[in-house]
């Protein structure tokens, strides 16, 4: 019967050992393993790509359209200049006309309200 002892200890050994190493390779396994936690975090991760994807595309849309504006503003700005550079041209002229006609006849200064020298 004492033979049956040294059997039995590197049985119950042999089984110790097994636990042991079962019990670190499950610990291993939940260090590993993906908690509900996380594949949350993974749907908010994805949820924020596709989220900043459209932005993205909404910024590009956005900066577009500022362009387009901008095109506009100075194709209204050229032609805002060509009619001002037109009318300061015929200001010019009828100045001309009108130091003219007042040069020979100062009494048409009355029809601009102004009152003409005295002579």
């Amino acid at each position: 019967m004492g033979d049956d002892k040294p059997d039995h200890n590197g049985l119950l050994n042999y089984i110790a050992g097994t636990v042991e190493t079962l019990r670190d390779q499950v610990a291993t396994m939940r260090d590993q393993m993906v908690t509900k936690d996380d594949l949350a975090l993974l749907t908010t991760k994805e949820d924020l790509r596709q989220v900043e994807l459209r932005l993205s595309a909404e910024i590009a849309a956005v900066r577009g359209d500022v362009e387009q504006v901008q095109l506009r503003l100075t194709s209204i700005e050229k032609a805002l200049n060509t009619r001002l550079n037109q009318i300061e041209t015929e200001l010019s002229r009828l100045r001309s006309v009108v130091y003219l006609l007042v040069k020979d006849k100062p009494e048409l200064l009355r029809l601009l309200g102004q009152e003409p020298p005295p002579s």
